[in-house]
């Protein structure tokens, strides 16, 4: 029988930022905003009931086995053989299909608000897996940790070897501040997923080991200078670039302004910049969303320092 410390709970857990640049499927970070907010009741009813969903526009299922949050939920209640019941409330307070990390967002906030509700919480490398379940909806079975593991641990985090894990936080400059612009378009994950090649020449290969090293070496040493020359890829940049309008005009527009480094967030359609400081984050943001008002896309910007908290309780 599993001990509970409370029977309702709300919980938070932040949009992430994905492959950042040259790290590909390893790379990713929190930030403070946006980000999706899940409810628990505890029922003596078996299983998880979605009772209510806000904020999705109507796009995402109420049967729980197809809903992130809710086959998080259900895989973690199976484990622990729980003998009670989850009644759940989630409201999205991020866009679906942003390259932000919606649905790992949702499957987070699920199983770390089930275990704020344990007298006896898991540890992190224990939720991962259970969250990790939900994402696989979203993903389309493939599982790729890089939004999950930024969210549930928040920080910046490398993903060293999924099969096992091995989950790395990388100490970041506490100035760094990330402008994160979302356009009103649409790109479909796996769609993007299968415009990448299979192979790599092996100077491109070079080039990105390089960059990562530099990279990881730049966050730790507060080095802008070489986080700038390092945030370069050779993977996924040259074939996604393509399906985000004026990319090379947005890049240029944030670089021009000071930014450490422009890339797609995920696979897109946000983007992001590193910023040395608040200021100069916000006239970056500024300066990424002028390009696409003056080709009338709509968009949203964050501003967001990295947010090494991750999800957190907001009441109960």
């Amino acid at each position: 029988m599993i001990a509970l410390h409370r029977e309702n709970v709300r919980v938070f857990a932040p949009a992430t930022v994905a492959n950042v640049g040259c790290g590909f499927d390893i790379f990713g970070f929190a930030l403070n905003e946006p980000g999706d907010e899940v409810r628990l009741q505890v029922t003596d009813n078996p299983g998880v009931s979605i009772a209510k969903i806000s904020g999705d526009g109507g796009l995402l299922p109420y049967q729980a086995q197809h809903n992130t949050a809710g086959r998080a939920l259900q895989s973690m209640l199976d484990t622990l053989q729980a003998d009670f019941g989850l009644e759940v409330e989630i409201r999205k307070k991020m866009p679906i299909g942003s390259g932000l990390g919606s649905s790992a967002a949702s499957s987070v906030a699920a199983v770390f608000a089930l275990n704020a509700l344990l007298k006896e919480p898991l540890s992190n490398e224990r939720l991962l897996p259970f969250a990790l379940e939900g994402e696989r909806i979203a993903a389309g079975g493939a599982l790729h940790p890089d939004n999950v593991a930024a969210c549930l641990y928040g920080g910046f985090v490398l993903i060293r070897d999924k099969s096992t894990y091995d989950i790395i936080n990388i100490p970041t400059p506490p100035d760094l501040y990330c402008a994160v612009v979302h356009p009103r378009i649409e790109i479909i994950t796996s769609e993007a997923r299968k415009m990448l090649k299979n192979q790599l020449p092996l100077q491109q290969a070079i080039t990105q080991w390089a960059n990562v090293a530099g990279m990881v070496i730049a966050l730790m040493t507060s080095d802008y200078d070489l986080l700038r020359r390092s945030l370069h890829d050779e993977v996924a940049e040259p074939d996604r670039a393509v399906l985000i309008p004026h990319y090379e005009a947005l890049k240029k527009a944030a670089l021009q302004k000071g930014a450490s480094g422009f890339g797609i967030s995920g696979s897109g359609p946000s983007v992001f910049a590193f910023c040395k400081g608040l200021p100069l984050a916000k006239k970056v943001g500024a300066a990424i969303r002028s390009v696409f008002q003056e080709n009338e896309i709509g968009n949203e910007v964050y501003i967001s320092d990295i947010n090494k908290q991750g999800p957190k309780i907001i009441s109960g």
